[in-house]
């Protein structure tokens, strides 16, 4: 029954029959039939197919509503009782951050945690989130603003600056506070609504967007226009220092989040990870 229940929230949230047979490693028909399988034990219909998609009927989304947080419960009781038990810490890292200097950080956590196995996935910050609610993850890093997730714990470890990549690496006779047209993020990044009001304020136009801050500086590098990411993207990309234009003295930085549930937050185990991440993360 709960594999059913399970099932039934995975498709709520992709909408398609492929999409969450995918993300369960199952094949569509196995979809189907537990579906199936909970409109014939509740007699009710619970999904109605128009096309490729699906689209919840009114039972349907009152029985996900209702059963969605027993199941993270219950997923958090299972991370709890098994990895925590076994020193294994389950994190959803943003991808900018995982491609950058994270893997730097999570190894000096190792090396200062011995005792602590990490589990790493590289994820975008809204995923990680649901993730962590769902009880998929124990414990996050991401960016973005932390004034939507009142029901997680949220710790800001790192400020990080932003800068901008001229297009094509070529001298750009600009000052910081006049206006200019970049490639930056799209708008449902996590690190999006945490830097457009200080873009604003700066007099920086979003006149592209794109899913990925690597992407972005790619094309920055290439000529097709300025890029503002973060230093750790321009670093990993080998950007010389000289080439960029930083803006965290002006304040426009993305921040660096750990979150976790209140319960995870709490565990001996999840703390001194985040003692040793916050310590680490100020100080790149």
């Amino acid at each position: 029954m709960i594999e059913n229940l399970e099932t039934l929230v995975t498709l709520s949230k992709t909408g398609t029959m492929m999409e969450a047979s995918t993300e369960l490693k199952i094949s569509q028909s196995a979809v189907s039939k537990r579906i199936a399988a909970l409109e014939r034990y509740y007699d009710r219909k619970l999904v109605e197919r128009h096309g490729r998609r699906v689209v919840f009927t009114h039972h349907g989304t009152r029985l996900v509503e209702r059963v969605n947080p027993l199941l993270s419960e219950l997923r958090s009781v299972f991370l709890e009782d098994r990895a925590l038990h076994q020193g294994r810490i389950i994190l959803g890292v943003s991808e900018a951050i995982l491609a950058s200097w994270g893997p730097r950080l999570f190894s000096t956590v190792r090396e200062r945690l011995p005792g602590v196995e990490l589990e790493l996935h590289a994820q975008r910050s809204p995923v990680v989130l649901d993730r962590l609610r769902s009880g998929e993850y124990m414990v996050g890093i991401c960016t973005g603003s932390a004034d939507a997730d009142t029901d997680l714990v949220s710790e800001i470890v790192r400020q990080e600056p932003m800068v901008i990549i001229p297009s094509g690496l070529q001298p750009l006779d600009y000052k910081v506070g006049e206006a200019l047209d970049v490639i930056t993020i799209e708008s449902r990044s996590g690190a999006w609504a945490s830097i457009e009001e200080d873009m604003s304020r700066l007099h920086l136009h979003r006149a592209v967007s794109l899913e990925s801050f690597f992407a972005v500086a790619q094309m920055a590098i290439a000529g097709f226009g300025h890029g503002l990411v973060p230093a750790g993207v321009a670093g990993t990309l080998g950007v010389d220092q000289r080439h960029l234009i930083p803006l965290s003295a002006e304040g426009l930085t993305r921040p660096v989040r750990f979150v976790a549930r209140k319960s995870m937050f709490a565990r001996n185990l999840v703390r001194s990870f985040y003692a040793e991440v916050s310590t680490l993360a100020a100080a790149l």
